[in-house]
């Protein structure tokens, strides 16, 4: 009875597991089917379905929707006609960059030439290609190169102490893309009148440099000096905005060449927030500005120390060149002395993002590298003032900055030389532009104020002061309110519109004390482009809050000698 009792049992457990092992595969299969269907949906997938699913904001660093197409046919050619190339751009390339070379040669060095110069036997390989529609007349397309290259590059360097040293270019890399553009379009064969040609990015760039039977150490300083300068070559010679014109057709192409098109006024008003790099005290930055990254060019503020909240309301000037693709960017450094300055932050911005003529204030998140946008990590922000003022703009448009104004007979005595000379650049008195007027400020309301009573109210009150003059006026206290309104005006006499600020703190009222409730801190550009504004600020150093405010310029004439 027994054995017919196991048999049935195990009849049925092995009917059991038959049927489970049957469901498991059968499911297993249904789930390869479906994967296999998702891979094959993945596979048909084209790059806009791509951006349909995944927002921009979420897609790795890695991640790069290329619109260049390959280019497989020219490197084989290239490769061909290499020989060629190496010896007819060699010549060309020496020629064209030891003027500059000489241009930008360290003041340690007596002179800076090449004593050999060839491209080597590999070739640049262009991996891929796009067309422009920059709105041109003509054609314009980007390629994108990569070489890794054995050129033979010697430099023949000699110092003011007779030292004479070799030195070999070695182990270069690079990575970019150049715009080429043909233009413009005429009815004659071969259709062009012209080709530019320019390094529109530089990607990478490397290089090291070895003296030929020496070490370049022995000289401190000489191989960063160097390295800087041959960056700088490659960067005034080529790099974008810079381009190189080659004539098709006879013709002027004077309108091809670079030249400026605009001045950008900056005013470098502050910065909040940003990480500490001392491990004693606190950082104390400085910032370095700059449209082209070239040594004439870039402009550096002064140092505010042991201060991670620093105002500087700083002003600079820089001229474009070509407003739609370039950009301003700003490195904020901690100054360690004489060490190299430690890297904070950096930002930049489009000017094709400001509108000619118009104040743009501007409050930029700083990222460790301008390559790789997506940081999160906070570093702290930059406030900038921006104004594109563009060559001939018409409409009433009066550049403030701009220096046309004539001195009186007593500033020219104070603004003369030791010897009674005056002093004079580019034809031009060396001058700040002083603006006098009267600032008619009018503190209106505020708005979502954060509490600061255990009532969960405030007694607020403002104050509204001048940097440069350190004037300040007071408004009265509203009390038990969160959405104050005063509709209070003040006037102020400000001796230096275009360097003065006008700084403005909201503070609650107690019977002991006051408690801070945040700043805005506001520059008077706009104002003296505009004549009178109203507009809403956000206090800085606040949980919440805005604050509304009315501004009016009216600015007092000079007469001044016509001499």
């Amino acid at each position: 009875m027994s054995f017919v009792a196991g048999l049935v049992i195990g009849l049925v457990v092995g009917l059991a597991l038959i049927v489970a092992f049957v469901r498991s595969e059968n499911a297993r299969s249904k789930q390869r089917s479906e994967l296999a269907g998702t891979i094959a949906a993945f596979a048909r997938m084209t790059v806009e379905d791509s951006r349909k699913l995944l927002s921009p904001e979420f897609y790795p660093s890695w991640v790069v929707f290329s619109q260049r197409q390959k280019l497989t046919w020219l490197n084989l050619h290239l490769e061909k006609i290499w020989p060629y190339v190496n010896e007819a751009a060699s010549e060309l390339i020496k020629a064209n960059v030891e003027p500059i070379l000489e241009q930008y040669r360290p003041v340690i060095l007596a002179s800076l030439t090449f004593s050999k110069f060839t491209l080597g036997t590999v070739a640049p390989q262009f991996t891929g290609i796009s067309i422009v529609e920059d709105g041109t007349e003509g054609i314009t397309m980007e390629m994108e190169m990569q070489w890794d290259g054995n050129p033979n590059i010697i430099l023949d360097i000699k110092t003011y102490l007779g030292v004479a040293l070799p030195v070999q270019v070695k182990n270069i890399a690079f990575t970019g893309v150049f715009r080429l553009m043909f233009g413009p379009l005429v009815d004659e064969f071969p259709c062009f009148g012209a080709v530019c040609f320019s390094l529109r990015q530089k990607k990478k760039l490397d290089f090291t440099l070895k003296v030929i039977g020496g070490d370049l150490s022995t000289i401190p300083g000489l191989s960063d000096a160097i390295e800087t300068t041959i960056r700088d070559a490659v960067e005034d010679s080529i790099t974008w905005p810079v381009r190189k014109v080659i004539p098709i057709l006879p013709g002027d192409y004077s309108d091809l060449e670079l030249k400026p098109v605009g001045i950008l006024e900056v005013k470098l008003v502050q910065a909040k927030d940003l990480t500490n790099k001392d491990i004693i005290g606190k950082s104390d930055p400085f910032a370095v500005l700059y449209v082209r990254p070239l040594r004439d060019r870039m402009k550096k503020g002064r140092t505010i120390n042991n201060q991670l909240n620093p105002v500087w309301n700083e002003h600079f000037e820089f001229v474009i060149e070509d407003a739609s693709t370039q950009h301003l960017v700003v490195k904020i450094y901690d100054d360690e002395g004489l060490q190299a300055a430690e890297l904070i932050g950096c930002a930049q911005i489009r000017l094709s993002e400001l509108q000619p003529g118009k104040v743009k204030d501007v409050w930029l998140n700083l990222v460790k590298d301008l390559e790789i946008q997506r940081d999160n990590k906070n570093r702290g922000q930059v406030q900038l003032e921006l104004l594109y003022c563009p060559n001939g703009m018409q409409n009433g448009f009066t550049n403030p900055f701009a220096k046309k104004y004539t001195e009186t007979s007593l500033e020219k005595v104070f603004n003369s030389g030791a010897d009674g000379r005056d002093v004079v650049e580019n034809g031009d008195k060396k001058r700040d532009v002083i603006v006098r007027g009267v600032l008619s400020v009018t503190v209106i309301s505020a708005e979502d104020l954060a509490p600061t009573d255990l009532m969960g109210k405030a007694d607020p009150y403002v104050v509204v002061a001048l940097k440069k003059t350190e004037s300040k006026n007071k408004t009265r206290v509203v009390n038990e309110s969160l959405n104050p309104v005063w509709n209070q005006t003040f006037d102020f006499v400000v001796e230096d519109g275009l360097h003065d600020m006008l700084i403005i703190e909201v503070w609650d009222h107690d019977t002991f004390g006051k408690d801070y409730m945040g700043r805005c801190i506001l520059t008077l550009t706009r104002v003296l482009l505009e004549g009178e504004y109203k507009d809403a600020f956000p206090l800085d150093g606040a949980k919440s809050g805005t604050i509304n405010l009315n501004l009016k310029w009216n600015p007092q004439p000079i007469y001044r000698d016509s001499s």
